[in-house]
């Protein structure tokens, strides 16, 4: 049965839910989803990568107070994961293979590194845009190829707006493999753009640009009140060890004892 002009509208089965009672021609459409595994694993990752959808939310204090303290801890830990595996994989999809071709065929680092990063780029938007909104647009019955590319973007961009969200209709055929697989691809997707940028910030060009932006600073006026605080300090104490140097080279002379004239004029 295909689905009420609410749902159409929305895009959304939770604000149908929602919603006064429709007529009972559309009461299969308004039948809440058993929250299962692939929602289960769906919900922490579109959380955590900060793209929610919101068409998943806690209802409960004790839900919203969870959700609260997770997403605390986990987008923290979330964002160090994924650093750490950008790092990774940027040395062995970006850096060796721009220095295996300029040590190999002698081109140019510079240049080869923007060919690299090119490719790169290409390949990526092909595998994580152009191909997976083919299959979405084919699995997804109200979705055409421009909806699909929308979700795609709108997704491993981390905005989430929730408007379009697979997976969610009432005849969805392998629901939890489908839930499961776009979970997958969320987390690679990711992965695989933050590597892009990576690269791409890596080039020369664009390190010049970016030092258009950074705040100067004298570096001579900030080392000449501390080297002459050195050298005052030193000198001072060069000084002091002269000075006691020579008190230590004089002879010891012992006071002249008081004689009888002055012994008498005291008394």
């Amino acid at each position: 049965m295909s689905a009420c002009p609410s749902c159409r509208a929305s895009r959304s089965w939770a604000r149908c839910w929602r919603q006064q009672p429709q007529p009972v021609g559309a009461q299969q459409c308004l039948r809440p989803l058993e929250p299962g595994l692939q929602v289960r694993a769906l919900f922490p990752s579109t959380l955590l990568s900060t793209a929610s959808y919101g068409h998943t939310v806690p209802l409960s204090d004790g839900g919203k107070a969870f959700c609260i303290i997770y997403s605390i801890i986990g987008i923290p830990f979330t964002l160090l994961f994924l650093t750490a595996v950008v790092q990774r994989v940027t040395i062995h999809v970006t850096r060796r293979p721009v220095l295996y071709a300029h040590i190999r065929w002698g081109f140019s680092k510079q240049v080869v590194a923007i060919v690299h990063a090119v490719l790169l780029g290409f390949v990526t938007v092909s595998c994580f845009f152009f191909i997976p909104a083919a299959v979405f647009s084919i699995l997804e019955d109200d979705w055409n190829f421009l909806e699909s590319f929308y979700f795609c973007f709108i997704s491993l961009s981390t905005i989430g707006l929730g408007d379009y969200v697979p997976g969610e209709g009432y005849n969805q055929k392998f629901r939890e493999l489908y839930k499961i697989g776009i979970t997958c691809y969320l987390l690679l997707g990711l992965i695989a753009m933050l590597v892009v940028l990576e690269t791409f910030c890596e080039l020369h060009e664009l390190k010049k640009f970016r030092k258009l932006f950074y705040v100067k600073k004298d570096r001579d006026e900030d080392r000449v009140p501390i080297v002459e605080q050195d050298q005052l300090s030193f000198s001072a104490a060069d000084h002091t060890d002269v000075k006691e140097g020579q008190k230590q080279d004089e002879p010891f002379v012992a006071p002249a004892p008081p004689t009888q004239g002055q012994g008498s004029a005291d008394h």
